[in-house]
């Protein structure tokens, strides 16, 4: 894969606390818990950055009108994302950055790069979340909210929305690219090693991996809940990759695939093609083959 120039997409906390205020900016909470869905809308409802909207990964970030084969997070449709940006006051000229707990991982790298896929360049996430902008004391809007205000249903905008972007922008592949493949292509899997392997499987209805896979856990490009630098990054995923293959990202369902590609980019490589529906969805075909251990 071939590095770009690509500036980081990610943003320090002291690098957006200077910008607050800014009538230009746009912050987006993605807090969100697999375990608990409310838990992420509750957390934002008692303490957000100050000006911030909060977006759903279920709600807002995924279409579950879809069916199985799209897996467990599909992809929203198109127009149906540019009136969630609308709502937000985000067009394709307005600066955006997006947090959630601390990892990037639930949900601000899906937020990230549903707005990439749109056509957006201006949009960066806040390196350690929400955690990381509480531990070094910037400001925190703590007064009451309601459920309505908290997903800003303060107006849409008039005319044909999804006319002002540019979906696809970010690369996706689908169930049949992939299943002919070649060695060209590494297919890297951002799922725990131990349900990579078959171990264990809590959410699906099958164990292991797409055949062929290689394994790169979201976890393994953070340290201390920040990403890691650049150098070690770039290193990191050298020496997973083969020399000169194309490099295309899957995880459980399509949404911490995203932080892979979040790592990727900010480690200087161009965007890479996401299997939206990862695991969910390739196990939903029972006829489509399934890979164990490492």
């Amino acid at each position: 894969m071939t590095a770009s120039n690509e500036p980081s997409p990610l943003v320090e906390v002291e690098a957006l606390r200077a910008h607050l205020g800014d009538p230009s900016l746009r912050i987006i909470d993605a807090r969100f818990d697999l375990a608990d869905a409310d838990a992420g809308r509750r957390a934002f409802a008692a303490s957000r950055i100050p000006g911030a909207v909060y977006a759903h990964l279920d709600d807002d970030l995924s279409d579950h009108a879809k069916p199985a084969s799209e897996g467990r997070h599909p992809l929203p449709e198109a127009h149906q994302f540019a009136t969630t940006l609308a709502r937000w006051r985000i067009t394709p000229a307005t600066p955006v950055v997006v947090y959630d707990g601390g990892s990037g991982a639930m949900a601000a790298a899906r937020a990230w790069w549903l707005l990439r896929w749109m056509g957006h360049a201006e949009v960066r996430v806040l390196d350690g979340g929400f955690a990381a902008w509480t531990a070094a004391q910037a400001p925190v809007d703590d007064s009451p909210i309601e459920s309505a205000v908290c997903r800003d249903d303060r107006g849409i905008a008039h005319g044909t929305p999804v006319d002002a972007w540019r979906p696809g922008s970010a690369p996706t592949v689908d169930a049949d690219a992939l299943a002919s493949r070649d060695a060209s292509i590494a297919l890297v899997d951002a799922r725990a090693r131990e349900r990579f392997r078959g171990d264990v499987e809590p959410l699906d209805p099958k164990a292991g991996h797409i055949p062929g896979a290689l394994n790169r856990p979201f976890a393994e490009n953070l340290a201390a809940g920040r990403f890691k630098p650049r150098p070690q990054l770039q290193a990191e995923w050298r020496a997973l990759l083969p020399e000169d293959s194309a490099t295309w990202l899957s995880c459980g369902s399509g949404v911490t695939a995203c932080h892979n590609a979040l790592a990727l980019v900010h480690a200087g490589w161009p965007m890479p093609p996401l299997f939206a529906p990862s695991w969910s969805g390739w196990v939903s075909d029972p006829s489509r083959p399934v890979a164990t251990g490492d």
